[in-house]
């Protein structure tokens, strides 16, 4: 039987500039596993589709950025992630994140935003991943791939995360005027790092038409 991932005429359709599209991307690597999620508009979005997917973004970051004590649990955090959604009366229906583990399994238990997930602690890796999605209309959700580490702070030990998956988000979709200064502050040096971590890695694989888009992408 063919595989439900390859493409046939009977289930294939046309992608178009109108609508939205959610890309759920990762690999298996010797010296890591990846799980990225981002989602592109590459014509007009509507109103609603900009303003959900920059509160999802606001989320993403809220919770990314956040300092917290050591052996905080997951379920003690996670509304940071739904915030901006529930200031206008939206939600998602899913978890805000999964253990993933090291060349192991994507979804690696007990690390995570659940009940009962253990304590976070330094040299946990971590999705975070919000959404929000309209049947039938469209999906959003921004994934990346964090690392808990411990944060500078006057008092230790407290925590924080460090991102580590480098993909711009889509600039045609966020709405600047929603997001506060320290987000905007946190989106410039997370770009200020993809540019420095992958643009090298571009040009040496010479790859020009992807460089000059990591660098559009990444504009401040």
């Amino acid at each position: 039987a063919p595989s439900p991932f390859s493409p046939s005429n009977g289930s294939s359709r046309k992608l178009s500039v109108d609508e939205m599209y959610l890309s759920d991307t990762g690999g298996q690597y010797l010296d890591g596993t990846t799980d990225i999620t981002r989602t592109m508009h590459w014509g007009q979005p509507t109103p609603l589709q900009k303003e959900a997917y920059t509160r999802v973004l606001m989320g993403n970051i809220d919770l990314s950025r956040l300092v917290f004590p050591a052996n905080t649990a997951g379920g003690t955090v996670e509304s940071f992630a739904r915030r901006a959604l529930w200031d206008v009366g939206l939600n998602y229906g899913h978890g805000t994140g999964h253990g993933i583990g090291n060349f192991l399994s994507v979804h690696e238990w007990p690390v995570g935003f659940q009940s009962n997930n253990v304590p976070l602690s330094a040299g946990m890796f971590t999705s975070i991943e919000p959404g929000y999605y309209r049947d039938g209309e469209f999906g959003i959700r921004i994934e990346d791939v964090a690392l808990v580490v411990e944060a500078q702070t006057k008092e230790k030990p407290f925590l924080t995360f460090e991102v580590v998956s480098l993909v711009p988000y889509d600039r045609n979709l966020i709405d600047l005027s929603l997001l506060s200064p320290e987000q905007i502050q946190y989106l410039n040096a997370y770009y200020k790092t993809i540019r420095a971590r992958v643009g090298p890695e571009l040009q040496r694989q010479q790859l020009e038409e992807e460089y000059r888009w990591l660098q559009r992408s990444t504009e401040p």
